[in-house]
């Protein structure tokens, strides 16, 4: 059976664990999610046959490619096809490290599917899904990641041949980290600058061709490789890649948006703004992705908590559950709220993302900007905590906690990545900044303001003191009253320095960087708000008395652990008062005794299997020890009881 003291907190819970899996899943995808799960557990050619952890890089890219083909095999018998199953089967198989085929399936076909024309599509989709060719999306160079319009990889269109030469001109222009461009694909989406008659008319999509079809050697012209070993994402071959006037035919520069025609004219697009939508597309699912590695996270620290005994509150008593002490609840929790709060505010944002897609395809452009806004910054908060939470769960695991076999060390590698890839955090922030300083003028210059939901509360007073007391802990509003009030006064205070700042003749751009730190600030308060809300209007929706009532409890804790969190800046303008802020930390704490009974029950809501959790720690069974140590026998250093490097080096050295 299961860890006795696991089991025991199991039958602690006040609601059922599976009707709390279906509002956070659907039931519909549960239900499948359950199928592949067995499915993928009755299939041994989809296992590893030793933990990757004990692997050489090589070993890893191998072991991957068998699986992923496999894995696509059985593809067509397990009857799947939406976006979130494939997803999950990938990742039941797959783990997290990336396969040769990650950037072909998540980034260039979505891209053929957004970007191309008709004809287009019709030549590349078919031939991409049905692997003929692998591609992968090449943007990121040297010497630029986040500025695109400052890349350097040229694109010159040459009328006479109707072809585009492609040339790397300088060190930095070469293409630097995309995923499995070192070895694997054969093919990318090239960002590069288009000329047209000596003129630059800035990023745009081109397919190329990189290596021979039949023998998968790289063309001429094309220098291509692996970067080397990373942070996280070993089993990727992550690459660099050049090109020597490479020529490609003027079809091949991907036409859904602008177009340039056979003697070199270019076509604008209707919108400019129509690009950002893969983007936030990207964004969105990344922010439901990382809710998701936070909650692996909770999901081994919290089952990990409850197995482990160490040390006694009451002298000569049995030892206790470090789960029991306050200091490791006050790690823990926080992490499980904020779990829950991303899982739903991801939900929140992909359902907002398809309402603004069929507003665009009526032409309605106004939800775009806001969206833009809004997701820039979700991505740079989110992807910010999970990493800190996850390495506080690593942390709140001791001495195992640091090991491979614990699955944390690997997922913080992955997780973390999330704060670079898609944009740099900061510059994202600074972003939505420049979205809520135009608001804010709005806002000051008197005009209403109708359209959007998540800035109304900048055209809104408020008032200048909390009215938070003792009982506040069951009225939300009155705390979301104060993520407003924090966001609206950052947000007003520095768009007035910034103005300040230009009547005595700082320019425009100088003032903003003058400001930036105040206006990071700025746009990460605006966006907790909108977490805090969306997370809050939740429990609106939910229909289960007990679930209700579990999750009210998150919420609350949550708000008050994020309010505490900003204190100084609440304290600071005397919104708080220093009693109010104990009112806070004492609710803070209740909640935490509340939540105690339910913590295990949480986090097997998120069902989250043991392949896809790949951690001894955080095992359902609960059966730590007996299976760390058949972790370390896998080592191949323990193949042999006296290894070579002794006998050649240290023992002639001890005779």
């Amino acid at each position: 059976g299961d860890n006795v003291d696991l089991s025991e907190e199991r039958r602690k819970a006040k609601f059922c664990v599976d009707s709390l899996s279906e509002l956070l899943h659907g039931a519909e995808h549960l239900k499948r999610r359950r199928m592949i799960a067995k499915f993928v557990e009755e299939t041994p050619e989809l296992h590893d046959v030793l933990p990757t952890a004990f692997m050489s890089r090589e070993q890893k890219i191998e072991n991957a490619s068998r699986k992923i083909i496999t894995l696509l095999k059985h593809m067509p018998s397990l009857n799947i096809s939406s976006f979130e199953d494939i997803f999950y089967y990938q990742s039941l198989v797959m783990h997290l490290d990336g396969h040769p085929l990650s950037l072909h399936s998540v980034v260039f076909l979505p891209t053929l599917m957004q970007l191309t024309d008709g004809e287009q599509r019709k030549k590349w989709l078919p031939r991409a899904m049905n692997l003929e060719v692998i591609g992968t999306y090449a943007q990121t160079e040297l010497g630029h990641g986040t500025n695109l319009r400052k890349l350097e990889t040229t694109a010159i269109y040459d009328t006479n041949n109707e072809q585009f030469i492609i040339n790397s001109p300088t060190i930095t222009s070469t293409k630097w980290w995309p995923g499995n461009l070192g070895k694997m694909s054969n093919y990318a989406i090239v960002v590069a600058q288009l000329y047209l008659n000596g003129e630059c008319y800035g990023p745009h999509q081109f397919i190329v061709q990189l290596r021979d079809e039949n023998t998968h050697l790289p063309l001429p012209g094309i220098t291509v490789g692996d970067i080397g070993p990373k942070f996280g994402f070993n089993t990727n071959d992550n690459g660099f890649l050049r090109f020597d006037s490479v020529r490609i035919p003027r079809q091949q520069m991907l036409m859904g948006f602008s177009k340039v025609t056979r003697n070199g004219e270019y076509v604008k697009p209707i919108h400019e703004k129509l690009g950002y939508g893969s983007m936030v597309f990207i964004r969105s699912v990344m922010i439901s992705q990382q809710a998701l590695f936070l909650a692996m996270a909770c999901t081994i620290g919290i089952r990990y908590s409850c197995v482990r005994r160490q040390g006694e509150i009451t002298p000569g008593s049995l030892e206790i559950k470090v789960i029991d002490y306050q200091t490791q609840q006050y790690r823990l929790f926080p992490q499980l709220a904020r779990a829950y709060a991303y899982w739903f505010t991801g939900n929140c944002v992909r359902a907002l993302y398809a309402q603004v897609l069929d507003e665009l395809k009526a032409n309605k452009i106004e939800l775009l900007p806001e969206l833009h806004a809004l997701s820039s910054g979700l991505k740079a908060v989110v992807t910010h905590q999970v990493a800190i939470g996850i390495e506080q769960c690593r942390m709140a695991c001791g001495g195992h906690g640091y090991s491979d076999a614990s699955g944390l060390p690997q997922l913080y590698g992955i997780a973390v990545g999330g704060c670079t890839y898609e944009g740099d955090n900061i510059v994202l922030l600074l972003q939505t900044a420049r979205y809520l300083m135009k608001k804010a003028k709005t806002a000051l210059d008197g005009k209403k303001h109708s359209s959007s939901e998540s800035i109304e509360y900048l055209f809104c007073e408020g008032s200048l003191k909390s009215s938070i007391n003792q009982s506040s802990g069951s009225d939300h509003t009155v705390l979301i009253e104060a993520f407003e009030h924090l966001a609206r006064r950052l947000i007003f205070t520095v768009y007035d320095r910034m103005e300040n700042l230009k009547k005595y003749g700082t320019t425009s751009e100088e003032a903003f960087n003058e400001c930036s730190v105040d206006l990071c600030k700025a746009s990460r308060a605006h966006t907790r708000l909108f977490i805090a809300k969306a997370f809050s209007n939740k429990l609106a929706v939910i229909a289960d008395p007990n679930i209700a009532t579990v999750i009210k409890d998150v919420v609350t804790f949550y708000l008050a652990h994020e309010l505490i969190e900003c204190a100084a800046a609440l304290l600071e303008d005397g919104y708080l008062s220093g009693q109010q802020v104990a009112y806070l930390r004492a609710l803070s704490y209740r909640m935490m005794d509340s939540m105690r009974g339910n913590v295990v029950a949480l986090v097997d809501a998120f069902d989250i299997n043991d392949r896809e959790l790949n951690s001894v720690l955080g095992r359902r069974d609960g059966k730590v020890y007996e299976n760390l140590l058949k972790w370390a026998q896998l080592s191949p250093l323990n193949n042999a009881d006296v290894i070579n490097a002794y006998k050649e080096y240290l023992e002639p050295y001890m005779k």
